[in-house]
C-alpha cells in the first residue's frame, strides 16, 4: 500500500481537518500546560512461519490509533484511543491534560533544528505487498537450504515478519510530521542431533528494504548460518570459568555495547540522576580507543528512521569519543528538562506508548589493528561471536550476558567451540579495559529489539572485532 502523504491518509480516513485538530491541541494544552501533541498511527502487520518442512501458520493484523501527549514542567499526560473520532480525541485530549496538570516549574522547550528532510527507506512496493505464496515459498527454500547443509539437521524453524507502519505528529507548535515505515525480518532456527546431542543455532536478519532483498540469495545464506552454528555446538566443551582475555567478534556482539552501555546513556536514566554515567559528560568513561555512536540516518537499517516518534529528524549523535563522554540521547522531554538538544531518539512502541529516550542504531568505530592480529595478541581467552540473553542494571552498569557462540583462544589461536560461556561484568568499567579494536567494523543483519518500561522497538547495533582484558567469564570447566 503506497502512501505519499501520512497527512492526506490520515485527514481523509478519519475525517479530521486541520481546524479541529487544533481544537483538540487546545484542549490538551489548556491553560497551564508547556506543549502537546497528537500522535496518529496505522498499523499492518503481517506473518509465516515454517516449522517440521510444513508452513503451518500465517497471520495479518491492523491496527489503528492515537495518543494525546501533554507536557506540563517534569510531567507527561498521556491518553490513547483505537477509536479515531472527534469526541474520542476530546475525552483523550482533556483526560492527558488533567494527567499533567500538577505542574512542577516550567520546563524549556527545546527547539527542533532544522536539517534537511531524510529519505532512508524509499521502497516500492512496500515488502506488505508481496503475495503470501511468495512468503510461502521462500520458507520452503530456507527449509531446503538449513537441512542440505548437514544431514545432522533434524529440525528448522523459519518466520517472516512484515510491518507497514504510518505515523503522523501533530503538535502544538504547529509542526505536522509524518512518516511511512516499512519493515521486514527473517529469522532460523536449526536443530542439530547427534549421538544424542541435540544443540541449536539461530540466524536472521531484515531491514526497512523490499521483500525481494530477501529472496536474493540472503535468506538461504541465513540458513545455512543458523545451521552451521547448530552443528559447530555439537562439538562445544564446557566453557572455561575465571578471569580472562575476551575478544568480541565483529557485527551483533555489539548487543553487549548496547545493553551495557547504551541505555545509561539514555536522557531520562541521566536527568534522575539513576546511571552510571550520570555528571560524567566531558570526563574519561571508556579506553581511548572507543568512539561510539548512535545513528538513525543509515539508510535501510532496520534501527533507521525518517524523524523518531515526536517528530524530530533523526541524527548521528556521537556518545562516546576516544574514550571521553560527550553526550546523551534525548527526546524532548527531556531536552528541554536538561537543557539539551534535541538528537531525535523519542521512541514509542505504538499509539498506546509515551515517548522515551531509545537508542536506533549504536556501534563503536572501527580501530587500526587487523582483526587477526587482535587474536594473535591473546595468549589463552575466549572468542564470543554471537550473544543470547543478557541482564544490565543500568544505577551500576552491571551485565551478564550468554554467548549462544564462541571459540577458546589458546596461543593466539581459534580453538574449540565451547558452551555455557557468559560474560560478567561492568559497562564503563569493561569499556576502560578495551585494548585492542579491529578495523573490521560490522553492523548486525537487522535483528535487534530493545525492550525498556514494556516497550519493544527495533534497534540496530554494531561492533569491530575489540580485545578486552580482564573480563569475568562465567562457565563450568576450571
Amino acid at each position: 500500500m503506497q502512501v505519499a502523504n501520512p497527512a492526506q491518509f490520515f485527514r481523509e480516513r478519519f475525517q479530521l481537518s486541520d481546524g479541529l485538530l487544533e481544537r483538540v491541541l487546545g484542549t490538551a494544552v489548556g491553560r497551564r500546560a508547556d506543549y502537546a501533541d497528537l500522535y496518529f498511527e496505522y498499523r499492518v502487520g503481517q506473518t509465516a512461519s515454517l516449522e517440521e518442512s510444513v508452513v503451518k501458520k500465517a497471520t495479518r493484523n491492523v491496527s489503528q490509533g492515537v495518543g494525546v501527549r501533554v507536557l506540563a514542567g517534569a510531567r507527561s499526560g498521556y491518553a490513547y484511543s483505537d477509536e479515531v473520532s472527534l469526541d474520542r480525541l476530546e475525552v483523550a485530549a482533556r483526560t492527558a491534560e488533567r494527567i499533567a496538570d500538577q505542574r512542577t516549574g516550567r520546563a524549556a522547550l527545546p527547539a527542533v533544528a532544522a536539517a534537511p528532510a531524510h529519505d532512508l527507506y524509499p521502497v516500492s512496493p512496500p515488502p506488505i505487498d508481496a503475495p503470501v505464496g511468495d512468503h510461502v515459498a521462500l520458507l520452503e527454500r530456507i527449509d531446503r537450504a538449513a537441512r542440505a547443509f548437514d544431514p545432522r539437521i533434524r529440525n528448522v524453524m523459519a518466520g517472516i515478519g512484515i510491518e507497514h507502519r504510518i505515523v503522523l505528529v501533530v503538535g502544538s507548535d504547529g509542526r505536522m510530521v509524518g512518516d511511512v515505515r516499512p519493515l521486514v525480518h527473517l529469522s532460523v532456527t536449526c536443530i542439530a542431533e547427534d549421538g544424542g546431542v541435540r544443540q541449536q543455532g539461530t540466524y536472521g536478519g531484515g531491514g526497512r528494504f523490499a521483500f525481494a532483498e530477501l529472496a536474493d540469495g540472503r535468506a538461504e545464506r541465513f540458513a545455512r548460518e543458523a545451521a552451521r552454528q547448530a552443528v559447530v555446538n555439537l562439538s562445544a566443551v564446557d566453557a572455561p570459568a575465571g578471569t580472562m582475555t575476551v575478544v568480541l567478534g565483529p557485527g551483533w556482539p555489539g548487543i553487549l555495547l548496547h545493553e551495557a552501555v547504551g541505555h545509561g546513556l539514555e536522557g531520562d536514566f541521566n536527568r534522575k540522576r539513576t546511571s552510571a554515567f550520570t555528571d560524567r559528560i566531558g570526563t574519561r568513561v571508556a579506553s581511548e580507543l572507543c568512539t561510539v555512536i548512535d545513528d538513525g540516518t543509515i539508510p535501510g537499517r532496520r534501527g533507521s528512521l525518517n524523524v523518531d516518534d515526536e517528530g524530530t529528524p533523526t541524527s548521528r549523535t556521537v556518545l562516546i569519543e576516544r574514550g571521553i563522554l560527550r553526550g546523551y540521547l534525548q527526546d524532548r522531554l527531556n531536552a528541554g528538562l536538561m537543557g539539551m538538544p534535541l538528537t531525535g531518539n523519542g521512541r514509542r512502541e505504538s499509539f498506546a506508548h509515551l515517548p522515551m529516550p531509545r537508542m536506533t542504531n549504536t556501534f563503536m568505530l572501527a580501530g587500526d589493528d587487523a582483526p587477526e592480529d587482535v587474536i594473535r595478541s591473546v595468549d589463552r581467552g575466549l572468542y564470543a561471536v554471537s550473544f543470547g540473553g543478557g541482564q544490565v542494571d543500568i544505577t551500576s552498569g552491571k551485565f551478564v550476558f550468554s554467548a549462544s557462540e564462541a571459540y577458546l583462544i589458546e596461543d593466539g589461536q581459534v580453538t574449540k567451540p565451547v558452551k555455557g560461556a557468559t560474560l560478567i561484568g561492568n559497562g564503563p568499567d569493561a569499556l576502560t579495559r578495551v585494548s585492542r579494536v579491529g578495523r573490521d567494523l560490522k553492523l548486525d543483519e537487522g535483528v535487534g529489539t530493545c525492550g525498556k518500561e514494556g516497550q519493544s522497538v527495533p534497534v540496530g547495533v554494531g561492533l569491530p572485532t575489540i580485545r578486552i582484558d580482564g573480563m569475568t567469564v562465567g562457565g563450568t570447566a576450571v
